[in-house]
């Protein structure tokens, strides 16, 4: 049993992992600064600061529901199992998803305050 909740939990680290790269390859770019953020937001028109401010949204939306997960598997993890390191992974893996997640949400609302400043609408971007 304690063999299958292993598994259970490196497939469950392995899903968490892919999603991670699928979603930062769809989103804005994480590694550009925020002064060359706010430098193309200030070319972009309305539409394109939509455009931008939707793709980061759908990102963070995307790392709150792969800490939701990571979140539903420790609860599977026995407390046995959590002094094995399990809850350390887990842990680690967690603050790696919220350090990307403040870094898309800082870019995002360059593009949304930027977006509001136009005059463009900001409806359903609301995170």
């Amino acid at each position: 049993m304690k063999n299958v909740k292993g598994i259970a939990f490196y497939l469950l680290l392995l899903l968490c992992s892919l999603i991670v790269l699928g979603c930062s390859q769809k989103a804005g770019d994480e590694n550009k600064s925020i002064d060359e953020i706010k430098a193309e937001a200030e070319k972009m028109d309305t539409a394109q600061l939509r455009a931008m401010a939707m793709k980061y949204k759908e990102a963070i939306v995307a790392k709150n529901e792969e800490i939701d997960k990571l979140l539903a598997g420790l609860k599977d993890i026995a407390a046995a199992d959590a002094l094995d390191g399990k809850t350390k992974e887990i842990k680690t893996e967690m603050e790696s998803i919220n350090k990307s997640l403040s870094t898309l949400e800082e870019r995002f609302e360059v593009y949304y305050n930027k977006l509001k400043e136009k005059g463009g609408d900001i409806s359903g971007l609301e995170i």
